[in-house]
């Protein structure tokens, strides 16, 4: 898609848009830095941070390096990060700059043969380049967490690198040599009768749950779809943006739920798809600003499962 569509909008973010072809670019030389840090097929990377476009972006260049994603909760804390460092054998760790601290700690309290080596992070607004935070609509109370800039973290033999460094980066990309059954993605129960269980899927398994999610809302490019369920479960991370990118629609991304801006953003972008959570629909109905709100466009309002 970013092929037939380059100049279409892959991804909206407060204001900012990012290409199809912005949004290969981007994945790409997160392989290639991949690649140059010992990251080999099959490897598991942790992913670990709330829903933006660098979530989008560093998830295709993990599968274009070959290696497997390793989602994790953004609730997660240093303890429990513990088990998916160890679990997943992961040495490269890709997160934002408020949760960076959780990770650096974690991989510190584990024996240093299995801590992790690399952590890249990103700030949220590395996502909007020069234009910065300009969406009139984003909550007041969401501007302390996504302008403060949070110090450098450390841990013993833990190197740390800058997402957009990264991206300025022009290493070589590495072969492709994933195959359909080869594992994709690695995502974690939530752990109630125990620790975490990683659920093994294959590209096999994604392609076609991305297919069939498409058909069952008769989806075509000319979507435009809301995603604020979290892209770490599978229902926002194949539902939505598997789904979405594979048919060439448009994401229009929120990185935590305010239904107010969720009522904007639909009026705004003329979302046609939305899959939520029934609670989300009662909050939106519910809003005093409801009525300023022309949700006319939407066509397809779907309820997100919980089973993994």
């Amino acid at each position: 898609n970013a092929k037939r569509f380059p100049d279409k909008d892959a991804l909206v973010f407060l204001g900012s848009r990012l290409s199809y072809a912005q949004l290969m670019q981007q994945a790409e030389r997160i392989a290639a830095w991949l690649a140059a840090h010992g990251v080999a097929p099959g490897d598991w990377v942790l992913l670990y941070m709330q829903n933006c476009p660098q979530w989008v972006a560093a998830h295709f260049g993990i599968l274009r390096a070959n290696a497997v994603v390793v989602p994790v909760n953004p609730m997660n804390r240093a303890k429990e990060l513990e088990h998916y460092i160890t679990d997943a054998a992961a040495r490269v760790a890709i997160t934002t700059a408020d949760l960076a601290p959780e990770m650096a700690a974690a991989s510190q309290a584990v024996p240093p043969t299995q801590a992790l080596q690399h952590l890249l992070v990103t700030r949220f607004v590395d996502a909007l380049g020069t234009q910065g935070l300009n969406d009139p609509g984003m909550p007041a109370s969401w501007e302390p967490w996504l302008r403060t800039e949070h110090s450098d973290v450390s841990a013993p033999g833990l190197q740390v690198h800058r997402w957009v460094e990264v991206l300025t980066q022009t290493g070589p990309l590495p072969e492709p040599l994933a195959k359909p059954d080869d594992l994709a993605v690695l995502p974690y129960t939530s752990g109630t009768t125990g620790l975490p269980k990683g659920c093994m899927h294959p590209h096999r398994s994604i392609m076609h749950n991305a297919m069939a999610s498409s058909m069952w809302h008769h989806a075509t490019h000319e979507n435009t779809t809301l995603c604020v369920v979290p892209l770490f479960h599978i229902t926002g991370m194949v539902a939505v943006m598997h789904a979405s990118i594979y048919i060439g629609a448009t994401i229009v991304l929120m990185p935590r739920w305010d239904r107010d801006y969720a009522g904007e953003l639909i009026s705004r972008c003329r979302v046609t798809h939305w899959t939520n959570i029934p609670t989300m629909v009662i909050d939106l109905l519910g809003s005093p600003k409801f009525d300023q709100y022309n949700l006319s466009s939407l066509m397809a309002i779907g309820g997100g499962g919980a089973a993994m």
